[in-house]
């Protein structure tokens, strides 16, 4: 998982298949219980989709087409937020810290893809 003296990714693509391969590490230090399995499923999928998106912009067919991606990942981006928050972490310290650490991450991914998006509707005249 990211450390905080690790500096940050800036190749979009990379930095979200390394967000989703965090994410599989860190359900591996989750408990084991009905409720969690089923939001670790969630957050495995959402975490992988952002950066699935994100590839399709670049192979997009039309402007819209990469704004509806964009779209897309960012809501992806904000899910991953949502059922990192919902997880139990039971009662570690360090796989708290991940957590927040992860949940940063999928804020700055949203972050970064409303961005891209704004430009993108600002070009299409939208």
């Amino acid at each position: 998982m990211p450390s905080a003296n690790e500096p940050k990714v800036y190749d979009l693509e990379e930095r979200t298949f390394l967000f989703a391969k965090d994410v599989r590490e860190f359900v591996k230090t989750l408990p084991r219980s009905i409720a969690n399995f089923e939001d670790i499923k969630q957050l495995v999928r959402s975490s992988g989709s952002v950066g699935a998106n994100y590839i399709e912009t670049n192979e997009a067919l039309s402007a819209k087409d990469r704004v509806v991606r964009v779209r897309i990942a960012r809501k992806e981006a904000k899910e991953s937020r949502y059922w990192l928050r919902l997880v139990d972490v039971g009662t570690s310290e360090a796989v708290a810290t991940a957590r927040m650490s992860l949940i940063q991450e999928a804020v700055e991914l949203t972050n970064i893809l409303a961005a891209i998006l704004r430009k993108l509707e600002a070009n299409l005249g939208e």
